[in-house]
């Protein structure tokens, strides 16, 4: 990162950060004189916009202001609807008004596409041109499946009553007790990482600085999640709590939402929800605790979902990966003390504040407390989100929640893209935790769960795998940026005839898991290492007898 650039865009704020006049150039007449006044206006040179700017999937390039966009995620992909899909659209509109897009979180429902910036799935392809007449808003997500007694799937029937229990605490001063009852309820992060909130906001409040920042990482990248995308369009209120909450007791009086430009139902209803909260002079300049939300909208790339680069970007910088320490609650935003968490994370924290941290712990694992949002694809027979207590089988959440399968499978990926791939026999071993997962060799991450029909080759799904790292890798380190295609076009050789030399393979994989500067070149080794393990005997004659040495 620069630290420069960083201190330059500070000057615009966010209201006017660099990041979002970016967006805007790509819509106006002349882009390069608009980027060389944007550039004079910024005090960093065009090369420093050109940087950024190319770097995005919708503000300029190939894939840039299409008509309408595919999706080609993991769900949709394995659903084998997408083929239909893009032959009916690019008959609608030609091929080239039609781009691709890594996922749309409709994953419930398969043949996901975006027209005009809106989203549809399932039958709505047979009605393209009706779509099209109406312009159809975005649907929401079908209903969650809560508990019997939800805590991430509440309703919020008075708004000001949400939000009563922070303004309490400040007239009481009550800020380090709220903070003891959140680290008291053993949160860890849910985007994937696990890392304890309570320790977080700790550290972020511990720092001493002139500003401080609060952001919520709403790049749900994962294709097959979309429970971050259900919580924003149902439930805005209970992230906007969990915000406001870290606000006051880290010392901040500003938060931010990055949320995907493929949610864009979710963007309106934040926004409306925020309007909301200044229409009931909740936030603003007047009450106890001033406080001020801003909504950036992304612009397509995956790395903005990892958190260092999540900030360069709001900067207005190309959004490559920084090394760490320092970490975000020391140097973040614009070099300023900054919590990021994600969403799920940050609705969380509006049920331990009323119920207490320790009614939190008591629920779910041992070292995984609390609830967790699962969200299952089109594969199931009963596909969506479901609240589940941490703990929880998945055999359960696959038989009584998900109702089975739609189609034979052989295995599941869950967590993402760089989630592990679990086949059927461990189905019995595993529950919704992030110790389950760990000691069988997976991944839990954001507990996306994603069916791989038994009938696509498993190399076909590990092509999609190098493919996508490929795609979205932010190049700063070799072994993500330089492996991805190595691992890719390994695999696609073995269409030509050409076998995979193993211990090649192995080494490449070494390389990234131990020399990526991040989980995306350093996570994706985890489901190749499983399909081998797992999928042996189907894989086993894409490969050559030879060792390296050879």
């Amino acid at each position: 990162m620069s630290k420069n650039i960083s201190s330059l865009s500070t000057r615009s704020g966010i209201k006017n950060n660099l990041f979002s006049a970016q967006q805007k150039l790509a819509r106006e007449a002349n882009p390069d004189t608009a980027k060389q006044l944007l550039a004079d206006k910024s005090l960093v040179g065009v090369a420093n916009i050109e940087s950024s700017s190319s770097f995005y999937d919708f503000i300029q390039g190939e894939n840039a202001d299409k008509k309408a966009y595919v999706c080609n995620g993991t769900a949709c992909l394995c659903a084998g609807t997408q083929d239909k899909v893009k032959n009916v659209l690019v008959e609608q509109f030609g091929n080239d008004e039609v781009g691709h897009v890594s996922c749309l979180g409709h994953c419930y429902e398969a043949s996901a596409f975006q027209v005009d910036g809106n989203n549809y799935s399932g039958e709505e392809i047979h009605n393209i041109e009706a779509l099209i007449d109406a312009k159809t808003k975005t649907l929401v997500i079908p209903k969650g499946k809560s508990l019997d007694t939800p805590v991430l799937l509440v309703e919020t029937d008075d708004v000001k009553a949400w939000y009563q229990p922070i303004f309490d605490s400040i007239k009481n001063n009550q800020s380090e007790q709220l903070l003891e009852q959140l680290k008291s309820a053993s949160l860890r992060g849910r985007g994937g990482a696990g890392f304890p909130a309570g320790l977080k906001w700790q550290a972020c409040k511990d720092q001493v600085a002139d500003k401080k920042y609060i952001v919520c990482n709403a790049d749900e990248g994962d294709p097959g999640a979309f429970t971050d995308r259900y919580l924003l369009e149902h439930h805005p209120h209970s992230v906007l709590f969990g915000m406001l909450l870290a606000g006051y007791l880290a010392g901040s009086d500003e938060g931010i939402l990055y949320i995907r430009d493929e949610y864009p139902l979710a963007i309106e209803n934040c926004q409306s929800a925020i309007d909301e909260l200044i229409e009931l002079g909740l936030i603003g300049e007047e009450p106890l605790h001033p406080f001020s939300f801003s909504i950036i909208r992304g612009a397509g790339s995956y790395v903005c979902g990892e958190e260092t680069a999540l900030l360069r970007s709001i900067e207005g910088q190309r959004p490559i990966v920084s090394v760490r320490p320092p970490f975000p609650v020391v140097s973040g935003l614009f070099g300023k003390p900054t919590i990021l968490n994600n969403v799920e994370t940050f609705a969380c924290a509006h049920w331990i504040i009323n119920q207490g941290g320790s009614a939190f712990a008591e629920m779910g694992s041992e070292q995984s407390a609390g609830a967790k949002l699962v969200s299952l694809d089109y594969s199931f027979n009963n596909p969506g989100v479901y609240e589940v207590l941490m703990g929880t089988p998945l055999k359960q959440v696959i038989d009584d929640l998900g109702g089975g399968f739609r189609y034979p499978i052989k295995g599941l990926q869950i967590g993402g893209p760089l989630g592990g791939i679990v086949p059927l026999e461990k189905f019995d071993l595993l529950s919704i935790d992030f110790e389950s997962f760990a000691e069988h060799g997976f991944l839990l991450g954001h507990a996306s769960i994603v069916g791989i029909p038994e009938s696509m080759p498993i190399l076909k799904f590990l092509e999609h795998l190098f493919e996508f790292t490929a795609e979205e890798s932010c190049g700063k380190c070799f072994p993500c940026r330089i492996g991805s295609i190595r691992g890719l076009e390994m695999i696609q050789a073995v269409s030509d005839g050409t076998k995979i030399n193993r211990q090649l393979l192995d080494d490449l994989l070494e390389t990234m898991e131990l020399g990526s500067l991040c989980a995306l070149g350093g996570g994706l080794p985890l489901p190749i290492k499983n399909a081998l393990q797992w999928f042996e005997g189907e894989l086993k004659d894409a490969f050559s007898e030879e060792t390296a040495d050879e």
